[in-house]
């Protein structure tokens, strides 16, 4: 038996040198023939609503986007804004919640809405965002010269009619939480824009304001400013809704 162990190695290497084919290959150069590795880049993107700039078709996109709840939230989340879906409660015809929340901080952002968590509808946590991120910010640094830091509101949910000045027997679109008013922002540098004190004349204030209503005039489906009557003499009035009125 002693005799057989000299012929053991030679024959266990020549075993592994037939085998050799079955063990994988480097992977050749791209173009070869073997497909590249998945790359992040090539995976649909998800919420690229809020990142995407302003076009002729936002405001359809917002529309479309946030038709379904989960499709909405999934918009938000991506975007790194936080939004917590809420029960839907009260009449969707009257005073009522549906496809609704709490709008959060925007973690991809400066900017704090002041109060913070407000409850809306999800199309218009969209809404908002996408004005926040593509209008409200980048004009205030282009315009103005500075970071907002805070956006100062009056909130969006209120039981109430639509108030035009007079007596209005028409549900308010902030009966839904289908709008939110905007009062004016701060900035980095210390300074407060109001639209109370800042809405009219030729300074930078005016035209960084009258920018983003412009703006909010190619997401929200009605915008209401100073220019429509007294009653919106001191805030933006911005409503998701799928109508089309500007002023």
């Amino acid at each position: 038996m002693r005799a057989l162990r000299p012929f053991v190695l030679p024959i266990f290497l020549l075993s592994l040198a037939g085998c050799g084919r079955m063990l994988p290959d480097f992977p050749p150069p791209p173009g070869t023939g073997w497909p590249a590795a998945p790359s992040r880049t090539e995976a649909p993107l998800v919420g690229g609503l809020v990142d995407s700039p302003l076009d002729g078709g936002t405001r359809s996109a917002v529309i479309r986007e946030s038709a379904e709840l989960s499709q909405c939230v999934a918009q938000l989340t991506a975007a790194r804004v936080t939004f917590r879906p809420v029960p839907d409660k009260g009449d969707p015809q009257a005073c009522g919640l549906s496809a609704g929340g709490v709008l959060g901080p925007d973690y991809g952002t400066i900017a704090r809405m002041t109060p913070g968590d407000v409850e809306m509808t999800c199309r218009t946590a969209l809404a908002v965002s996408v004005w926040r991120r593509q209008s409200l910010e980048p004009a205030a640094r282009e315009i103005l010269g500075s970071d907002v830091i805070q956006i100062d509101h009056f909130g969006a949910y209120a039981c109430r009619n639509v108030n035009n000045g007079g007596v209005s027997n028409r549900i308010s679109a902030h009966a839904q939480a289908n709008a939110l008013d905007v009062a004016g922002v701060r900035l980095r540098d210390g300074r407060r824009i109001t639209l109370t004190n800042d809405w009219y004349g030729d300074t930078e204030e005016a035209r960084f304001l009258r920018r983003i209503r412009d703006d909010a005039c190619r997401i929200f489906g009605t915008v209401l400013s100073p220019d429509y009557n007294a009653v919106h003499r001191d805030h933006l009035h911005l409503e998701a809704t799928d109508t089309r009125f500007c002023r």
